[in-house]
């Protein structure tokens, strides 16, 4: 199955504080940092759009005005990128509901600005659409902590032992995940809130939240001083180009 065309935005989470980089988020934002030349994000950048994404919007907060400088004209590699500035640092959830009049109707993929990855997309876009969810999450067997419960069907049953169930292996969260219509409105305008708590109670109430693990790839996050420098020390994930 094709899955070209089938989600054109993706948001792009770049409002963090970074405090797990400090220093060197004292002056940028965290996926601003340049990791082989190239600002971190823009790792993010190249996979949505081999996904068919058209659109990018990235949200802002800390040291914003840095996005402006990088991305003066608003576009990368041929996409319009939309920032959409928080005063108030929102956290995920939050950040979601606050680009709803942005997206409309529409399904997006969001996506961590701290990670580096390779992992496929497709499998995730079909797997969304195939099974009718509402929210399906991206998954990897290792790599990080293990919280996501899933079951045989692809449905999430728990994240991180909070509601006490046991369905099998746990996995990774990879911090990339698609997004329907009905998600945005789980979130009051301008709430604090992270997707998680939101995520625990849609499985209470048996909503569609999906998963799929996707093993394939290369996925690491970019949150600490070690494992940054690491990566900049490592060879160049694949060739890219971008603007």
């Amino acid at each position: 199955m094709s899955v070209s065309g089938k989600v054109t935005t993706a948001f792009v989470l770049g409002a963090g504080l970074g405090t797990r980089l400090r220093p060197l988020t004292e002056s940028w934002p965290k996926p601003l940092l340049p990791l082989w030349g190239r600002p971190m994000l823009t790792y993010a950048f190249e996979r949505l759009r081999g996904a068919g994404v058209r659109r990018l919007i990235v949200n802002t907060h800390h040291r914003a005005e840095r996005y402006e400088s990088v991305f003066p004209r608003h576009q990368w590699g041929g996409l319009p990128i939309t920032f959409r500035h928080e005063p108030v640092l929102l956290d995920t959830g939050g950040g979601i509901r606050n680009i709803a009049d942005l997206v409309g109707g529409e399904t997006i993929l969001v996506h961590n600005g701290d990670i580096v990855t390779d992992l496929p997309l497709g499998p995730l876009i079909e797997t969304h659409f195939g099974n009718g969810n509402e929210v399906t999450l991206a998954l990897r067997s290792s790599g990080g902590p293990l919280c996501v419960e899933l079951d045989g069907s692809g449905r999430v049953t728990d994240i991180c032992g909070r509601l006490g169930a046991k369905a099998g292996p746990a996995h990774l969260f990879a911090g990339v995940y698609v997004v329907g219509p009905p998600f945005y409105e789980r979130f009051r305008p301008g709430e604090i809130m992270s997707v998680i708590p939101v995520f625990l109670d849609m499985i209470r109430k048996g909503a569609r939240l999906g998963a799929v693990v996707i093993d394939d790839g290369f996925w690491m996050d970019l949150g600490t001083v070690a494992a940054y420098e690491a990566m900049n020390a490592a060879p160049p994930l694949g060739e890219w180009h971008g603007e």
